[in-house]
């Protein structure tokens, strides 16, 4: 069922404390540089929303969501694509086929050249896939059996593969006696199919205990994420699993490793631990800290039990390996002795390549890197560090191995390089498709910007700039009622705590000004997500924005682009997105 009513607006939920229900305030709109139109009389429209709604309906609206704890987003846009501008010296060539020696072909007129919010292939094909969650036990690095919650009885998960342009179809049944769940599709852009995006109560109602849902969406972009569960903090017990859409790549290589999942290891289980860490947040104190890091699901304890993971490395030749951090609390930094990494994507976004010898990843991000075994034959250690620059915390560091083949696997002797100890993304990030963001509109707007940046708040200009200032209360959400709902039944009454953004306006660009205030409790940095969308990174800062000297700062001409980047702690970050998926995100 395609639901008419999501064709014309977004709107952006962030969490309050109150709780009673109220229509979006004024200052909650963005409509766009001409502010709001004044030929326009805005007729709310209050409905009864059912609950059957949502709950019986899986297929096809638009959704979105930014995500730093406290933040949630709902969007009525176009339905239709709008692109975002990109040029590169690369055509598209129709005779050209994918291979070692030409990564960046994909063929019938599809290259690396294509922007994949601009067009994507249609293949016709349907990929199904079958995903159990149940409630076990699992013991990945020696230290003891635990409580684990996982899909296909595996850690992590299996990985879904398709080709861009490919239907992706998963049947998930919930097998949890006392959990609900749903799964989030991280960082895929579900155009046009919002109800598909996993997050409970916003786009749909938890899957109970015994039920199925079979989740279905178009791979119109390709590289690396993961799926994870988005019900409370289950996935850190272990609901997650790798996602690869097969596509062109801005190098060439050899072979593909496929993912490989980086995350933090609590011997407590995700439930516990997030009650220790809400409890310390109100007083200012720091989470419990993690216990270990596992490579691909495994490792050895601080104890010498367990056992490390092992990658063969063909000698000579170049390989693929698409990283991905799937922790609860750590950001991680990683690298492989002696073999520097050649960077070729950000989140699902191709860059142009640069090599470095270490990676830093939040919760959530993806780095694609080609590895060259052009060493010594031999073992070699790769190592996963706590970014203790991050505010992360963990017992232990992560480690395996990766050999060349016709070398028997042993403890390595070799021996690593000093980590840097700055807690920002990697740089450059350059998209391989050279984009301008417009950036008139926000210069004459931001210098009437006649709010106080340095605050705990949500609000906008009304025309193109939202600014928000993070606090410490989590968005708080009815799993009964998803916001989808009210959109889909053009109930306006929301529940304050949804606290909504609303962008009613498609095809605009919209600037985010995300502050952490001074006077926050925990000055910590925060990962910041966004779904339904990729964005643009502006710029980053210490300090306060200021609104008379900190736009100077700003890139505009082709910034990072990708779904998952960091909030510095006690700073500031500016993104840019245009409103061309709606949903509810």
């Amino acid at each position: 069922m395609r639901f008419a009513s999501l064709a014309l607006t977004t709107v952006l939920a962030v969490a309050t404390r109150a709780s009673a229900n109220q229509h979006i305030p004024e200052d909650h709109y963005v409509w766009g540089p001409g502010g709001r139109p004044t030929t326009m009389k805005h007729v709310r429209r209050a409905g009864k929303a059912t609950s059957s709604s949502v709950k019986t309906t899986a297929q096809s609206t638009s959704s979105a969501k930014l995500d730093s704890s406290s933040v949630s987003l709902v969007s009525k846009g176009s339905s239709t694509s709008t692109a975002v501008s990109g040029t590169s010296t690369k055509v598209a060539d129709r005779s050209c086929t994918n291979g070692p020696h030409s990564r960046a072909c994909w063929g019938d007129g599809y290259s690396i050249s294509t922007d994949f919010d601009e067009k994507w292939p249609t293949t016709g094909k349907s990929i199904s896939y079958t995903l159990e969650l149940t409630n076990t036990t699992c013991n990945p690095d020696g230290n003891g059996e635990r409580d684990c919650l996982l899909v296909n009885n595996q850690l992590p998960g299996p990985t879904i593969y398709a080709n861009w342009g490919d239907t992706v179809s998963v049947t998930v049944k919930n097998s949890l006696p006392n959990n609900g769940t749903s799964i989030h599709w991280h960082g895929v852009r579900q155009l046009n199919t919002n109800t598909q995006d996993g997050t409970n109560g916003l786009t749909e109602c938890p899957l109970a205990p015994g039920d199925t849902k079979t989740y279905s969406f178009t791979a119109t972009q390709y590289g690396t994420s993961w799926y994870h569960s988005h019900f409370s903090s289950q996935y850190g017990d272990g609901v997650f699993g790798g996602v690869v859409f097969e596509g062109p790549a801005t190098s060439n290589y050899d072979l593909d490793l496929g993912v490989y999942t980086i995350q933090d290891w609590f011997y407590q289980t995700a439930f516990q631990i997030e009650t220790e860490a809400t409890a310390n947040l109100q007083t200012g104190s720091a989470p419990p800290p993690a216990d270990n890091i596992l490579l691909n699901g495994t490792n050895k304890n601080a104890a010498g039990g367990g056992q490390y993971g092992n990658v063969q490395l063909t000698p000579g030749r170049t390989h693929r390996l698409r990283l991905i951090n799937m922790s609860v609390d750590n950001a991680i930094r990683v690298s492989l002795d002696g073999h520097p990494f050649t960077v070729i994507t950000s989140d699902f976004v191709p860059i142009k390549p640069f090599t470095t010898d270490w990676v830093l990843l939040a919760i959530g991000q993806r780095y694609d890197v080609i590895i060259t075994a052009n060493q010594t034959p031999g073992n070699y250690w790769f190592r996963a560090e706590v970014a203790t620059d991050c505010a992360s915390s963990n017992n232990f560091y992560g480690r395996s191995i990766f050999t060349y083949s016709g070398t028997k696997v042993a403890d390595p002797t070799t021996s690593g390089t000093t980590a840097p100890n700055v807690c920002q993304d990697e740089s450059p990030l350059a998209p391989w498709w050279n984009t301008t963001v417009p950036s008139s509109d926000f210069f004459s707007q931001v210098k009437a910007l006649y709010v106080d940046i340095d605050v705990q708040q949500v609000t906008t200009n009304n025309k193109s700039i939202v600014v928000w200032g993070i606090n410490l209360t989590a968005i708080d959400i009815d799993w009964e009622k998803p916001t989808l709902e009210y959109v889909v039944t053009s109930n306006t009454s929301y529940p304050q705590v949804y606290n909504l953004i609303e962008l009613p306006t498609a095809g605009i660009w919209t600037y985010w000004i995300i502050q952490e205030p001074s006077g926050t409790k925990v000055p910590i940095p925060h990962p910041i997500h966004l779904h339904g969308h990729d964005f643009f990174i502006l710029g980053i800062g210490s300090g306060v924005f200021n609104t008379a000297t900190s736009p100077a700062t700003l890139n505009f001409n082709n910034p990072p682009r990708r779904d998952t980047t960091f909030l510095p702690g006690g700073g500031w970050v500016v993104l840019a997105f245009l409103t061309n998926n709606p949903g509810a995100w």
